[in-house]
């Protein structure tokens, strides 16, 4: 079983408020990547989110996924990975997909091609990469487990995928590397930031 870890407890300091609540079309950030993993076929996903965001964690609820505070989100973001991590990891778990709600516009091909290279792949890590760019979605496998939590939270996972086989899997879905982390990263999304929501950073 591979379920879904979505990190969403970013202060969002550049675009100035919470991110996973921004619209996609008719769909907030989180509520796009959820029915994305969905449609994919992944069964299960938590959403690590920060303490006090209660409007996300209300968002992450109707969409029938389970909102995980990171007591400590500041600590960086290997600090929600394995707040996702250990929430999730039974013995029924194989790998974990993780991706970021920074990221609203993956497509479900890319899971599913990701989910499929994992079941065929040796390496304990597989990656989608567009045009030779690495992004997100992210699958760690069981084999890192223990590494993801033994890393330097300065570093990050960085010195995990320094040290194992990485599989990059070239999707042609640019959203893998669509980083929305500004206004101006949204108006290229939107067409306008005139159009970003009215949402309370509580």
């Amino acid at each position: 079983m591979i379920p879904a870890i979505v990190l969403a407890a970013g202060a969002s300091m550049r675009m100035g408020r919470p991110k996973p609540l921004l619209g996609a079309g008719n769909r907030t950030f989180v509520r796009r990547i959820l029915d994305t993993l969905h449609s994919a076929g992944v069964a299960d996903a938590v959403v690590v989110v920060r303490p006090g965001h209660h409007d996300t964690a209300a968002e992450v609820g109707a969409a029938g996924a389970l909102a995980i505070v990171n007591p400590a989100p500041d600590a960086g973001q290997l600090s929600s990975l394995l707040a996702g991590l250990d929430a999730l990891d039974t013995p029924e778990v194989d790998a974990v997909l993780v991706t970021l709600v920074d990221v609203p516009l993956i497509q479900p091909s890319t899971v599913r091609t990701l989910l499929a290279r994992a079941a065929a792949s040796a390496a304990p890590i597989v990656r989608a990469v567009h045009r030779g760019r690495h992004g997100h979605p992210v699958i760690f496998k069981r084999a890192v487990f223990d590494a993801l939590r033994r890393a330097d939270p300065a570093v990050g996972a960085k010195a995990v995928f320094a040290g194992v086989t990485v599989e990059n899997v070239e999707v042609d879905d640019p959203g893998v590397v669509d980083d929305i982390d500004t206004p101006e990263d949204y108006e290229t999304l939107t067409g306008a930031t005139a159009n970003l929501p009215r949402t309370e950073d509580v």
